[in-house]
């Protein structure tokens, strides 16, 4: 991407920045009420220990740069990009606090896979960051004999089984 972006006609590029803010605008609201949904959920069945939002996002004395020292693009004075609070703001706010949201969305979804589904496929170890107890199979003696054996015995639902 970074070989072609010079190349590329003003126009594209004109075009192509508010691509990436639309996006976020749209998919934003749609996915914090599909977190608190899913949290809630998780809660109402039992989850505890769930990690917060703010777990995945990054700490913020660990960004580089502050308002005074951030550095800008030598460009026209036009473009947003010339002034420190356009980075400022991208960098310290818009990317780190939405790539949180997607991922922390995801870690919920991974747990609630977890919960209801053991069953295991050949993706299933990527879901370990939401590791659980027990799957909702694992909870009763009867149905937990009829999983096939990898699915009765798997540390991303039975880390602290005893059975």
């Amino acid at each position: 991407m970074g070989c072609n972006y010079v190349s590329q006609p003003l126009w594209k590029v004109i075009l192509g920045v508010p691509l990436i803010y639309l996006p976020m605008i749209a998919t934003i609201p749609f996915v914090a009420f599909g977190v608190f949904l899913v949290k809630t959920h998780l809660t109402l069945v039992g989850g505890m220990e769930i990690q917060s939002y703010w777990d995945f996002v990054p700490s913020w004395v660990s960004h580089r740069y502050r308002m005074k020292d951030q550095p800008t693009i030598n460009i026209s004075r036009f473009h947003p990009a010339h002034y420190r609070f356009f980075w400022v703001f991208n960098c310290k706010l818009y990317c780190p606090l939405s790539v949180a949201l997607f991922r922390y969305a995801a870690y919920l979804v991974k747990i609630v896979e977890n919960w209801w589904c053991p069953f295991a496929h050949d993706r299933k170890k990527d879901y370990a960051e939401g590791a659980i107890d027990k799957s909702f199979w694992h909870m009763f003696p009867e149905e937990r004999e009829k999983l096939h054996p990898d699915d009765q015995n798997n540390p991303i639902w039975n880390e602290k089984d005893e059975s």
